[in-house]
């Protein structure tokens, strides 16, 4: 049975080597693991957002992480969820965490009264369409495609 818990200050470590063993997944070398260390300790305990991780059972260690945001809507009134990260170690992958995960961050944004939860994903990337669609995720938003669209400010920065 998989385990899912909310990351606090003493997880800081555990989340960002999550977070740097999904960038190397990503092919990327950007950002550097002492400028995710910083970042995951700015926003662990912060209100708009949350890091929740997950292993195998009770007693292994976390081998995946979810990021959530959260933000005020002015079109429905209510906190956005946005599920900005999920990664699960490959060694890990195939078990159900990314699963839990996802259930988990579900349950976070209905309780926090959420109206919407949203992510983004690349389109190549089957293994994650099939676990989004699987909880009823969708590209499309009343009955169009939706887009997402982003500009670098910084053209000299790596795509993530």
């Amino acid at each position: 049975m998989t385990a899912v818990w909310l990351a606090g200050p003493d997880d800081v470590a555990t989340v960002a080597g999550l977070l740097a063993g999904f960038r190397d997944h990503m092919g990327h070398s950007n950002p550097s693991d002492d400028s995710l260390a910083k970042s995951t300790e700015l926003l662990v305990g912060s209100e708009n957002a949350e890091f929740w991780l997950g292993a195998a059972d009770d007693t292994s260690a976390a081998a995946g992480v979810c990021q959530l945001r959260f933000r005020h809507s002015v079109w429905t009134g209510t906190e956005d969820c946005w599920l900005e990260d999920l990664f699960v170690r490959e060694d890990a992958r195939g078990h159900g965490l990314g699963r839990a995960l996802v259930e988990r961050s579900l349950e976070r944004a209905r309780e926090r009264g959420c109206k919407r939860i949203e992510l983004d994903t690349n389109e190549d990337n089957h293994a994650a369409i099939s676990l989004y669609e699987s909880f009823g995720f969708s590209p499309a938003s009343k009955g169009s495609r939706s887009l997402f669209y982003g500009l670098r400010l910084d053209p000299m920065a790596e795509t993530a």
